[in-house]
């Protein structure tokens, strides 16, 4: 995990001197890496952009803001990524009596799983692809919603048992689903 990015999460500054914060980051990081199991899936999917629609098969994800990221793509990586049902439990473990570890562990999850994220996307890179920036709902104006459609389309639930509440927020809560570019067929 990126100390750095933690630093960021937590809202600290990243030339920090404070050994005392420094040792719990590094702490929590190993039971981060000793508890958390990542699970990813991903599907690359032939696609069309309209101006302010993505359309893959039947299914059909309205979003300017995503159309514009995929402007000229004919192919879209679909993906589901989480951290597992253990981080949940990490943080409720330490929520009720030590709320510093609990921000800690928050960020310390926060950084795994964009590097769990990030690791898929290199390696799309290594097969070639040139990709566009991820993009997930509940960014701008594409609607956490659509996530019914991916978990739909992907079979996310079965695959990686990643679950949508009612309101369409993801269980495990270290999770994330999202829409990757691909420049190149």
């Amino acid at each position: 995990m990126n100390r750095t990015e933690i630093l960021h999460y937590l809202r600290t500054a990243s030339n920090t001197d404070d050994e005392r914060l420094l040792s719990l980051i590094d702490d929590c990081c190993d039971e981060v890496n000793r508890c958390v199991r990542p699970k990813t899936i991903h599907r690359i999917f032939d696609c069309t952009v309209t101006e302010d629609k993505l359309i893959i098969g039947n299914y059909c994800f309205s979003s300017k803001r995503l159309a514009d990221n995929l402007s000229g793509c004919k192919k879209v990586c679909i993906f589901g990524a989480t951290l597992g049902t253990e981080c949940d439990r990490l943080l409720r473990t330490y929520a009720p009596t030590d709320i510093t570890k609990t921000a800690v562990l928050q960020a310390c999850l926060a950084s795994k799983i964009e590097e769990v994220c990030d690791s898929l996307e290199d390696e799309l890179k290594a097969q070639g692809m040139t990709l566009r920036r991820r993009y997930s709902p509940g960014y701008f104006d594409l609607d956490i919603k659509e996530n019914k459609k991916i978990f739909e389309l992907m079979d996310i639930t079965k695959r990686i048992g990643l679950t949508l509440t009612d309101t369409c927020q993801m269980v495990p809560t270290k999770s994330v689903t999202a829409f990757i570019g691909i420049e190149n067929d």
